[in-house]
């Protein structure tokens, strides 16, 4: 019996003895039944049905034993059969095994990072500048628009909790990733229409004509499409970073670092969007039309779609298991209720550690070694109490798991993580409004073109682009060979590095803020709307700083959250990240109430309220957020030094 492997899905069996064997044999490479029986097979990776070709007539005994179990074990293998040929827990886009070599890898993650530079395109092209639209075209006054543009930016980026949610629990992130944009192009369309159509906004006002802000229908439609968009955003941003970093195998080395490198180019992807959004798009609205604007962002939402379409057959989706928030309410509540019931720790955690079945289940769950695990426990005693010493729970459904238990340990690990960035967040949020009003009482030209100063935050956008493929190829190489470890820079230390870079930006901002007054008084310009003799690059240093910190922070938290939660959470611990952003813009303006309320009580004019700009103490602001920022550091490092990684490879 001869075995000739013809193509990857046609195997051809001929008796050893026959003439055609050996012509066969000049063509096609002969296979040994002891290597047919010992291999997972190659081509189990297609989808094609075997053809399986008898040569010769039929098969006699004991040859037809062996051909029958060659026949099965392929069968076997094209239907995703062979546990190493398959990725665990995996499925792809027709819900059948994921499969290793065909599923999965950078060429997969690509396609999620090019639908990432069309959706941020089509949303930082109307956030950018969209308080300008609502003041303009919707006549709001100046604190309105800007209080529902932070409403709206904010709300999105805490909406992508709720699809990081849905993509754990009922959906893959690949379908809460389509339903998303849809949504967002639904969004954008209505809002192209309404700005289109001179019926559905306010009438112009002039002189003669006093300005309406937009009321009525016309109001409810302007609403229904930005929170259509900024619903269809938190899904994106909760389910897009997660699809792209489960494409990698983070039991490997190399799938690591490919993963650590497709975080590194999702923010480079981010910015590379950003750019488009507030260089072209931002000048089209303000030459063509807010319509043509809108179109642009109809237009990049609706592309993203099939170009994200187009990976699907390379795709590995992971499985829904289950609702996260659900676990964590069960284990707390039954610690809570246990402790009542007996003021003793339990023992069961201690006790079920030590047997195979927790080792078994755990084991891909809960990394770090037995000091590790013993540490944790002592600092986390209360969340023992969840599994009770009895066979009877308090309740039936609060009966839990070991793995439940240590589950939540890990989100309870991460949150004093994620709260230390909020401050960053905040001062982004300070620097994306504050710095658009000072660079526009300076000199925008450039050359003999005027830059708009909505397109300012074009320089922290072009320092990522330079920067990220540069900590990629030659900051981290070069780590890792200094400190031998496969990280180079683990995630906490890359947070670290942007949190303290957001100090620097603070102080920078207030240094550059003295200079720009000094010109003001010197200029006799306090109190004029004339451009003052500065130019607008000043404020480009703070905003590279700020970028600097931006791609350390957000890059990091991306990672850190994916490979340090569950897996049955890691979505929405991702979202988290998006949550970071939000929190940061809803702080800013509580921060910048409580200064106003606080400085105007002293008797003096308040630090951030004037007829101009001129005579805000903004300078002083800055050096208060500076300080903030730098408290906020050390509150950060007394819990980054304390922390124990469990995920393979973030230590290393």
């Amino acid at each position: 019996m001869r075995f000739y492997l013809i193509s990857s899905t046609t195997l051809l069996l001929t008796k050893g003895s026959s003439k055609g064997s050996k012509s066969f044999s000049k063509v096609y490479r002969p296979l040994s039944p002891s290597k047919l029986t010992k291999m997972p097979l190659p081509f189990a990776h297609s989808l094609i049905p075997p053809r399986c070709f008898y040569h010769q007539g039929s098969l006699f005994s004991p040859d037809i034993q062996l051909t029958q179990l060659v026949i099965k074990c392929w069968e076997t293998a094209m239907e995703g059969g062979y546990p190493d040929t398959r990725w665990e827990g995996y499925v792809d886009w027709r819900n059948r095994p994921a499969l290793r070599g065909k599923h999965g890898g950078m060429l997969a993650a690509s396609f999620a990072l090019v639908a990432e530079v069309l959706e941020n395109l089509a949303y930082l092209a109307n956030a950018s500048n969209l308080v300008l639209y609502l003041s303009k075209y919707m006549d709001f006054s100046p604190s309105k628009a800007a209080n529902n543009v932070t409403n709206f930016m904010g709300t999105a980026f805490l909406l992508a909790l709720l699809g990081g949610f849905l993509s754990d629990v009922f959906f893959t992130t690949y379908h809460i990733y389509l339903v998303s944009a849809l949504i967002q192009f639904l969004g954008l369309i209505i809002l192209t229409i309404q700005a289109r159509t001179p019926s559905l906004k306010p009438p112009q006002c002039n002189s003669s004509i006093p300005c309406e802000e937009v009321d009525g229908g016309k109001a409810a439609m302007l609403f229904i499409g930005l929170y259509l968009v900024a619903l269809g955003v938190g899904g994106i941003k909760g389910s897009l970073p997660t699809h792209g970093a489960e494409q990698f195998d983070e039991n490997t080395p190399r799938g690591r670092k490919q993963r650590s490198t497709f975080f590194n180019y999702f923010v480079f992807c981010l910015s590379c969007g950003a750019l488009i959004a507030v260089t072209f798009v931002v000048w089209v609205e303000d030459n063509e039309g807010w319509e043509w604007g809108f179109a642009i962002s109809t237009i990049a939402i609706l592309l993203s779609v099939p170009i994200f379409l187009f990976g699907s057959t390379f795709y590995r989706n992971k499985i829904p298991s289950g609702s996260p928030l659900t676990t964590i309410c069960k284990v707390l509540i039954a610690a809570m209720l246990n402790s009542c019931m007996s003021r003793n720790p339990s023992n069961a955690i201690a006790n079920l550690s030590a047997s195979p079945c927790y080792q078994t289940e755990t084991s891909n769950e809960v990394g770090g070694n037995a000091e590790q695990s013993k540490e944790a426990e002592q600092n986390r005693q209360f969340l023992n109490r969840a599994v009770s010493n009895s066979n009877k729970p308090a309740h039936p459904a609060l009966e839990c798991s070991v793995t439940q238990v240590e589950q939540v340990k890990i989100v309870l690990k991460i949150l004093p993580i994620f709260a230390c960035t909020i401050v960053l967040n905040c001062c982004l949020a300070q620097l994306s409004t504050f710095s658009v009003e000072q660079a526009a009482t300076m000199d925008t030209k450039l050359g003999s073109m005027k830059i708009p100063p909505a397109s300012l935050p074009v320089f922290p956008v072009v320092f990522i682009m330079i920067l990220a493929p540069v900590y990629d190829h030659l900051i981290i190489p070069f780590a890792r060979r200094v400190t031998k470890t496969e990280m180079g820079i683990n995630h906490l230390q890359r947070i670290g590095i942007g949190l303290f870079l957001s100090i620097i930006s603070m102080a920078v901002a207030a240094l550059v803020e003295i200079k720009r007054k000094k010109v003001a008084t010197d200029s006799g310009l306090l109190d004029s709307t004339a451009p003052l003799p500065i130019t607008f690059f000043w404020i480009a240093l703070q905003y590279l700083f700020l970028g600097s910190a931006d791609l350390f922070t957000l890059a990091g938290l991306l990672e850190f959250f994916f490979t340090e939660a569950p897996s049955s959470m890691r979505s929405l611990a991702t979202s988290l990240s998006w949550a970071s952003l939000a929190m940061g813009y809803y702080l800013s303006s509580v921060i910048v109430s409580i200064v106003n309320n606080v400085t105007d009580n002293s008797g003096n004019s308040p630090w951030l309220s004037g007829h101009t700009i001129n005579r805000y103490h903004l300078d002083r602001f800055y050096w208060l957020m500076c300080a903030l920022s730098a408290l906020n550091f050390l509150h950060y490092l007394f819990w980054a030094m304390r922390y124990k990684y469990r995920s393979a490879g973030a230590s290393k």
